[in-house]
């Protein structure tokens, strides 16, 4: 595989960063996760580390160099995720369980296989346009199916935020797989939070990144949704990729081109920032919280092994 990556979260406006972020990649497979969490306290946080974390870790688990089935891999991931954060909530005796968004993406053999539950957004975009994108599951996608409002009123209508897929709910999690989606040279996939699509729809993004270099362009962007947002700007988290889909196409790109071509068949790099280790990902815990809740969130992904 040859692809270019970049991963970014910001606070914007709020107290907390509730967004987590990841993605890893073995030799011929790789793994991109975003989850928007919610609940009180530092519990939304919670929830969306434990969705990354768990199917990161299950990912490091079941690479041989490839993921024998993409889809059951993202369900069976993201159903463990939402019955850790279910585990986690009996833990602390929390009468409302926290939740999380979750959009999760594998690409192997030039293919990608995506999953989604809530309303952080995939794209692939293609040649300056949008040629695919997860649909939202919000109250306010659901009247724009209905044709009760356009797309221009979603993002000032009073429900924006009021989503029915999450994981971590009581009710069991509504997960929309994509189609198998072949890559071509040049493609961009981008996982993002509504903090992001909120600020820049679809086709401002496949414009800015048709042939820009990721690594200038997706801090600039993700600085004019901040600023889009205005005083309340919710927490924006990205991750894009661009793919390459053959070694030998006589460019490198410079060094920010990943080749797994070298890499030994039974290693995985990732990033993953561990709970409240990120300073983009500020919190208001102490030492002491931050270390506890580490060790509780290791001690519930174990459980779903």
């Amino acid at each position: 595989m040859k692809f270019t990556i970049y991963q970014e979260t910001r606070v914007g406006k709020r107290a907390n960063n509730e967004d987590r972020l990841a993605h890893c990649y073995s030799r011929d497979a790789l793994l991109m996760v975003v989850a928007d969490g919610m609940g009180g306290h530092y519990y939304g946080e919670v929830a969306a580390q434990i969705a990354v974390q768990t199917l990161t870790e299950a990912f490091k688990r079941e690479f041989r160099p490839r993921i024998r089935d993409p889809f059951m891999f993202l369900q069976k991931g993201m159903l463990n995720a939402h019955r850790g954060i279910l585990d986690f909530a009996g833990t602390h005796h929390l009468q409302d369980s926290p939740r999380t968004t979750c959009v999760a993406c594998i690409v192997q053999n030039n293919v990608a296989y995506w999953a989604h539950s809530g309303d952080s957004r995939l794209y692939l975009l293609r040649d300056g346009r949008v040629l695919a994108q997860t649909k939202d599951h919000s109250r306010v996608r659901l009247l724009v199916d209905q044709g009760v409002i356009s797309e221009d009123q979603v993002h000032a209508h009073p429900d924006r935020n009021k989503i029915y897929g999450c994981l971590g709910g009581q009710q069991t999690p509504e997960i929309t797989f994509s189609h198998k989606m072949t890559l071509e040279a040049g493609d961009v996939l981008v996982l993002c939070t509504d903090g992001v699509w909120s600020g820049l729809p679809g086709d401002v993004l496949a414009l800015a990144l048709k042939t820009a270099d990721l690594m200038r362009a997706v801090p600039s962007l993700m600085g004019q949704a901040e600023a889009r947002g205005g005083p309340t700007a919710d927490n924006l988290s990205i991750i894009t990729v661009r793919w390459q889909d053959t070694y030998n196409d006589g460019s490198t790109g410079g060094n920010s081109v990943i080749s797994t071509k070298t890499m030994p068949r039974d290693t995985v790099t990732t990033r993953l920032d561990e709970f409240g280790r990120n300073p983009d990902a500020k919190t208001e815990l102490t030492e002491d919280e931050i270390e506890l809740a580490i060790e509780e969130i290791r001690s519930t992904i174990q459980k779903y092994k």
